[in-house]
């Protein structure tokens, strides 16, 4: 299958997905939009109240301050791809549960694997615990990590900054340093073909746990 075919694919399987109780709270599922050959995923954290309505993510204001951030970085939506680990809307906009997130994995790593970007940008401490266990985003936030063979960038969720003004500068300090780890991405992963078969520790001095990402020393 082609990526595209597979991206329809989890598109539909998520709109009638009946695997937690958080499709009793969906009006649309939220597979994720953007470009299929990416170079850069972006991850949230699940969609809100305009995201359900419309199936779309990012759409609220959180979305027009990322919408903000890419541009800053010198990138555009249409540029890549933005997903959340959860597909459907938490009730309430709570924060997702376990049997949610592990509900909705398989969705997600199925389109990390067809889309094969060079980085994944995190949004969120739950879209961060997809790779990274009990890491503290205030601690490791805008500091890459491999995983996968595959860059991972944590970051404060777009929302976070709104709610915490003194965050907005962090947020937009963090973005503006995305075409730089996008091109060193795109060296290391050229320069080494087997990266993807690594498997390595962070350092327990950023407070995260063994979890087979590797901190990535570039800057």
């Amino acid at each position: 299958m082609t990526t595209e075919e597979i991206l329809k694919q989890v598109a539909e399987q998520t709109a009638v997905c009946t695997k937690c109780d958080l499709q009793y709270s969906r009006k649309k599922s939220v597979p994720g939009a953007g470009n299929p050959q990416a170079e850069i995923l972006f991850i949230g954290e699940g969609p809100g109240f305009h995201e359900n309505v419309q199936g779309l993510p990012f759409v609220g204001a959180a979305g027009q301050f990322l919408d903000e951030l890419l541009a800053d970085a010198g990138l555009k939506r249409e540029e890549v791809f933005i997903t959340n680990v959860v597909k459907c809307r938490p009730p309430g906009n709570r924060d997702p549960q376990v049997e949610e997130l592990e509900a909705c994995k398989p969705y997600l790593e199925r389109q990390i694997a067809a889309i094969n970007p060079d980085v994944i940008v995190t949004l969120g401490r739950y879209s961060m615990g997809h790779f990274i266990h009990n890491g503290k985003i205030s601690g490791i936030h805008g500091k890459p990590f491999w995983s996968g063979g595959r860059m991972i960038v944590p970051m404060y969720h777009p929302a976070a900054a709104l709610h915490q003004p003194s965050l907005r500068e962090v947020v937009k300090q963090d973005f503006a340093r995305l075409p730089e780890m996008i091109a060193r991405a795109q060296e290391t992963r050229r320069n080494n073909p087997g990266l993807a078969a690594l498997n390595h520790p962070v350092e327990e001095e950023n407070g995260v746990e063994d979890n087979g990402a590797e901190q990535l020393s570039l800057f």
